[in-house]
């Protein structure tokens, strides 16, 4: 998602339109459950494949991932209030047929917001955002992205803790979320208070850290798509200020590739000396593949909630050779939440892939990640058919993890101490639309190559298919039995994609 935000005027020059994929009738088991669906709905509702309409194609080309608009679902349901999806939710349990749902389309995994012959939900008409002033809350309906919800909300001076590129949708909550605010604020799950859930077998309930269904509320902070559909988010509202309140100071600060080594030892260093939650940082190494021949973008988000970037906690990044400081200055939250640019740019296959260390590794971790991924990058660089790769660095304060048990915990449920989620990104090259196994058994080896921390967990938004993600939880026994009390016949897992390990 980083790389996209820098270089997306260049994607989009040269990545060709999207085109569809022939038509073809779905089986008779999803076609019947779609039919019946808009019979009961109407065509607003309910559009069939069949019919070709803009609301169907915006739907299933829409997706940020090019391998995601690959599948033709028999139908797309297009709900505007929960009833909707709890009407669709019910023929899908009863026919027994495969679905997917999409709220913000920006997964990178294949075949999580989008299934082949199935029935697809999609919230593009559920994307309001509302803040009570009584009891300081912000309600989100699942379709919206971050990106407008900061924008609509900054004339208040308030903004939940969401992610940080706009495009990103509420799925970011379901998988534990990753925010510039989360070192004060704890993981963006953590700032839920309340939530509407479509179970499996279309019923609807309300999870809250107090009530019968606390169970649920703590499962779905970490469970991305697997106990259910989210109609409602209620979370908590941060007062950021407006965009005329420059209450934080940092910017990017860029460095050559002769400085890739001394910038991942100031990551190692921030993450295991830092304390400071009004710190927060992104670190994010980029190789570009042309004609076989890589370049480099390196950079580093740096942010403090105050008046300067305090030396004893910046210094390093700052005197690295060949910083490239000229952007930092005062800036108001809603400049620090578009940092990294809208992230909207499609047309493009991409693959992400996730690693953790724990705060007290050595800095060889820090360097094997590396040179591992440089080692990548040169093994598939003459392929043509990647585009860029990326290494990025998020910090995970210990301050951040403290938040989470108060506020009726969450699934992940990481160690004390602090950490750093990895994230490996690949884009592919424009008009490449699949994977050879050459390049796809070149990232599982870097996976292998740089395994997490023992007892650190994965990230479930940045992981790649083939990882069992939630097995890396705190939370993972308490999961695997809410799961099997709210879907005891496991109809999520056989019916839809999405994390393995339940």
């Amino acid at each position: 998602m980083f790389f996209a935000t820098i270089f997306g005027a260049a994607i989009a020059l040269l990545t060709p339109p999207a085109h569809h994929l022939e038509t073809r009738l779905a089986p008779a088991g999803p076609s019947a459950t779609c039919a019946k669906l808009q019979a009961a709905l109407g065509p607003v509702i309910v559009t069939l494949r069949q019919a070709q309409t803009e609301e169907y194609d915006a739907a299933v080309g829409g997706a940020w991932n090019l391998f995601n608009t690959q599948f033709q679902p028999a139908c797309v349901v297009l709900p505007h209030d929960a009833s909707h999806v709890q009407e669709a939710m019910r023929a899908i349990y009863r026919d027994q047929v495969h679905y997917a749902v999409q709220a913000g389309s920006h997964s990178a995994m294949k075949g999580w917001n989008n299934v082949q012959d199935g029935v697809l939900i999609t919230f593009s008409h559920m994307r309001n955002v509302s803040f009570d002033a009584k009891d300081d809350s912000i309600t989100l309906q699942p379709g919206i992205h971050w990106g407008e919800a900061i924008s609509k909300l900054e004339p208040l001076g308030v903004a939940p803790v969401g992610g940080r590129v706009s495009d990103v949708g509420t799925g970011l909550l379901l998988g534990g979320g990753l925010s510039f605010l989360a070192p004060e604020h704890g993981f963006s799950a953590d700032t839920i208070r309340e939530l509407d859930v479509v179970l499996v077998t279309g019923d609807i309930v309300t999870a809250t850290p107090t009530n019968k269904y606390a169970d649920l509320f703590r499962a779905l902070k970490g469970g991305a798509n697997r106990f259910g559909i989210v109609t409602r988010y209620k979370v908590d509202a941060v007062h950021t200020g407006t965009n005329a309140d420059k209450n934080w100071f940092g910017g990017t600060v860029t460095y050559p590739n002769s400085s890739a080594e001394a910038v991942v030892d100031a990551t190692a260093r921030y993450v295991r000396n830092v304390t400071d939650p009004k710190a927060a940082i992104l670190v994010v190494l980029i190789n570009i593949i042309v004609g076989g021949v890589v370049s480099t973008t390196h950079f580093a988000n740096l942010f403090y909630h105050g008046t300067e970037l305090p030396n004893s906690i910046f210094g390093e990044f700052l005197s690295i050779p060949g910083a490239n400081t000229t952007s930092l200055g005062p800036l108001s939250y809603v400049e620090v939440s578009n940092a990294l640019g809208p992230g909207d740019d499609r047309g493009s296959g991409q693959l992400f892939g996730a690693s953790a260390l724990a705060s007290h590794e050595d800095l060889s971790r820090y360097q094997g990640a590396l040179r591992h991924w440089e080692n990548f990058t040169e093994s598939v660089k003459t392929t043509g058919d990647v585009f860029v790769a990326v290494l990025a660095f998020t910090p995970v304060l210990e301050s951040q993890i403290r938040i989470g048990p108060g506020r009726g915990g969450n699934a992940i449920d990481p160690p004390a101490g602090g950490y750093v989620a990895l994230q490996f990104q690949m884009q592919m090259a424009a008009g490449v639309s699949s994977v050879s196994p050459e390049i796809e058994a070149a990232r599982q080896l870097v996976f292998t190559q740089v395994p997490r921390s023992p007892g650190i967990p994965l990230y479930v938004n940045e992981c790649d298919r083939k990882q069992n993600v939630f097995e890396t939880y705190g939370g993972y026994e308490f999961l695997k039995r809410t799961y099997q009390k709210y879907d005891p016949s496991r109809f999520n897992v056989r019916f839809t994609d999405g994390p393995m390990g339940l």
